[in-house]
């Protein structure tokens, strides 16, 4: 029996997607199961990482059935997943404590120990990131000041797909992906940092063993048969943090590739020969795929969830009639801005609803409208919306630019790209072509899958990813839109620098 299929999960925040492939990047069927989040206090984030292993055993059987395929057709099982979480393993490998996983901000205290030991420019120029309590190695921190106990039986400490990866396998690992968002691995060297441990005063045993995304890190072992539907013996392979292989997934494999996720949060990530270490350090640098590249990166907080602001305040009688008629607000909401035209009839947006994290690193920042006018409109103040989160992604764009990356087309993926408008207005302000994926929803897991494939032989290298990506629209920019917008985003810098004061003083009160 040939065995050409390859199993994906893609461990996300709300749940796990399983998908399988085929050689050719052809997605043969998938299937999901959510689990919760638990928000303790005020700034924590966990999850239970038995809900995960059960996401993941449903979800095996399931595609399995659905497919009918036969187990012994899967070639490799690999992994997508959440990244700058912690599960704390007992010797026995049993799960001390909830998982805290990225979305938790407790360890505020134990980002500032490190800076008070090593400096934020000597941190971001060993691991690529700013210091920061997000990553994992303030949070591995946190437990060991607030529960000694947990610290002290802990015996290896992973992220999420590492632990499933543990379940499959019995080997406890990580990869470089993950490994470069915990604020403790040397990004040059792929190895955990001895200076920052010893700073931080962490227990450098506790830390797994690190490899390639392409590694074979065991087999599916006798005891998880049963529960997975899996064949004995089927190789594992490690796979990658949920962001890096969502590059991989649309093919950002070569110097100057480049993606643009929007969400809730929206990212600009690219492919690189050498990390990109900012001066301002206003982006951060990701262990690729590739374990001979880099993956720089930018990310926003608000981007879809300014436009979610919208939609709840300027449109929330017509979203309550849209849940009803099963219709989607959205599409009104597209329509609407693009009665106005480029530039909002002046109008700026600022999209700080939660403070900033690239490019501008301020908790402080807040979101403004600027320019309003009697004359304006909802669909003015819609549009603004689109473009000043448009406008704000361009500073981390001009950042890889500075850099010396060439970048003439930008793939975009997320709830964001589904809009016609949007995918114009990043067209125009990035004054790139904008490439759209047929399949929106499957970068992270294709991602992982190609790591998987290469892993395992199925596949020559990472230039494949280019072969498995389909493309189903590009977005060329308007060149009577560049003038306009030249000049609202020289505005729309000169305003955040304007407003830092009155933020600061805001902040305060």
């Amino acid at each position: 029996m040939s065995k050409t299929l390859i199993l994906a999960h893609d461990i996300g925040t709300t749940g796990n997607k399983a998908s399988l492939y085929n050689e050719f990047g052809e997605v043969l069927g998938s299937a999901f199961y959510g689990y919760e989040t638990s928000y303790p206090q005020v700034g924590w984030a966990e999850q239970n990482p038995q809900d995960w292993w059960r996401a993941v055993c449903i979800t095996s059987k399931e595609l399995l059935a659905k497919t009918k395929v036969s187990p012994k057709e899967i070639a490799c099982v690999t992994f997508s997943g959440q990244m700058m979480g912690c599960v704390f393993l007992d010797q026995k490998g049993r799960v001390l404590r909830e998982a805290i996983i990225w979305a938790d901000m407790r360890a505020e205290q134990e980002a500032e120990d490190l800076l008070n030991k090593l400096s934020m420019e000597k941190v971001y120029r060993t691991t690529g990131h700013r210091i920061s309590s997000s990553y994992s190695g303030a949070k591995i921190m946190w437990v060991k000041r607030h529960e000694p106990e947990v610290y002290r039986q802990t015996y290896k400490i992973l992220n999420a797909k590492d632990y499933l990866v543990y379940q499959l396998t019995g080997q406890l690992a990580t990869d470089y992906s993950d490994a470069s968002g915990t604020n403790v691995f040397d990004l040059v060297n792929k190895r955990w940092s001895a200076e920052i441990i010893d700073a931080w005063g962490m227990d450098a045993d506790k830390l797994p063993s690190v490899y390639p995304s392409t590694q074979v890190i065991g087999e599916v072992a006798a005891h998880a048969v049963e529960e997975t539907g899996l064949a004995f013996g089927t190789p594992v392979v490690i796979g990658g943090g949920d962001g890096c292989c969502a590059g991989v997934g649309v093919g950002v494999v070569t110097e100057g590739d480049a993606f643009n996720y929007i969400g809730s949060s929206a990212w600009i990530a690219v492919a690189t020969e050498k990390p990109v270490f900012d001066p301002e350090m206003k982006t951060y640098t990701w262990a690729h795929l590739d374990p001979d590249k880099y993956s720089p990166n930018g990310t926003m907080q608000s981007a879809g969830a300014s436009y979610q602001w919208v939609r709840d305040q300027l449109y929330s009688s017509e979203y309550a009639k849209a849940k009803e008629t099963g219709q989607s607000i959205y599409e009104l909401m597209n329509e609407h801005a693009a009665k106005s035209m480029p530039g909002a009839n002046k109008l700026l947006y600022l999209p700080y609803l939660m403070g900033e994290r690239s490019p501008r690193w301020n908790p402080s920042a807040r979101a403004t409208f600027l320019g309003l006018h009697m004359t304006h409109t909802r669909q003015d103040m819609t549009r603004a919306v689109m473009e000043g989160v448009a406008f704000n992604l361009k500073i981390i764009l001009d950042t890889f630019l500075k850099a010396d990356i060439e970048i003439d087309r930008m793939w975009v993926l997320g709830g964001g790209a589904k809009g016609k408008l949007w995918r114009q207005i990043l067209a125009d302000i990035y004054e790139v072509d904008i490439s759209v994926p047929c399949v929106l929803e499957e970068a992270t897991s294709m991602g992982a899958a190609v790591a998987g494939g290469i892993g395992i032989g199925l596949l020559r290298d990472f230039s494949i990813a280019k072969q498995w990506v389909k493309h189903s629209e590009l977005i060329v920019p308007s060149r009577d839109n560049r003038r306009i917008y030249r000049e609202m985003y020289g505005a729309f810098e000169e305003a955040y620098h304007q407003l830092l004061p009155i933020y600061s003083r805001l902040f305060k009160l």
